[in-house]
């Protein structure tokens, strides 16, 4: 067990040692002003000392990732199952549903600010717009891999298409459905973040921008290392989950 756990930290570790060696060893080769590229010690000195303003902020930005997210999520699920079961529908509006994702989603965030305002609901629509047109392309990849065999035994036995969904194509899209889901949760973030940088009350992206406007970098590194931290902690709690209830992967 411990074996098996020093495995699975050392390469990380490792990773996060190398970055560490290179930072530092990039300031003192270049000479690099602190406005350029602040020390690690600085960027954590500021993080403890704006402990309560930076956790404030992550719980905004958090908020927004996570309830656009499970919205996204649902929606693009139930569109993926919707489209499997009504096919010319699917020919309908995946063109149209491509088309829009096509352009870059920072594109849609000062119309979302308009129709929306600049508050949580905004972050939450744009980040469910991104996440849900990822999960219904990973689920429709799912679902459409159902063995013909299988569905053509489960009609011999009566099954209709609702049946067929639930039993066989449901089950089968699972390993599609949490990768669109590791997916989703690191654009999640992204996207939240991105979207209070143009506009928003608090979070980590108005934190980012205001020590931006301030010329506060130790400001804009720390909201940066807190925001990768909390990204990082929500896709571990979804890689968690994944390993936890789809074993058979």
């Amino acid at each position: 067990m411990i074996a098996r756990l020093a495995a699975q930290c050392g390469l990380p570790l490792l990773g996060f040692a190398l970055v560490v060696a290179l930072w530092h060893g990039a300031i003192s080769w270049f000479a690099l002003p602190p406005f350029i590229l602040p020390t690690l010690p600085s960027i954590l000195a500021r993080m403890a000392s704006d402990v309560l303003p930076l956790g404030a902020a992550v719980g905004v930005t958090l908020f927004e990732a996570f309830v656009g997210f499970a919205l996204g999520s649902a929606i693009g699920v139930a569109l993926a199952v919707t489209f499997v079961l009504l096919p010319r529908l699917e020919a309908v509006a995946v063109p149209v549903l491509v088309a829009i994702n096509s352009v870059p989603t920072v594109a849609y965030s000062p119309l979302a600010l308009l129709w929306f305002g600049i508050g949580p609901v905004s972050k939450i629509v744009m980040v469910a717009l991104v996440v849900g047109f990822t999960l219904l392309l990973n689920t429709l990849h799912g679902l459409k891999r159902a063995d013909p065999a299988a569905i053509a035994l489960l009609r011999s036995f009566g099954a209709g298409s609702a049946g067929i969904m639930l039993k066989l194509r449901l089950p089968g899209a699972l390993p599609a459905i949490a990768n669109g889901l590791r997916v989703g949760v690191v654009r999640s973030m992204i996207i939240a973040i991105v979207t209070e940088m143009l506009g928003a009350y608090r979070g980590i992206g108005w934190m980012i921008y205001e020590g931006t406007q301030t010329m506060d970098f130790l400001q804009v590194w720390a909201a940066v290392a807190v925001g990768s931290l909390a990204s990082m902690g929500f896709y571990g709690a979804i890689a968690w989950l994944d390993r936890r209830f789809i074993w058979w992967r």
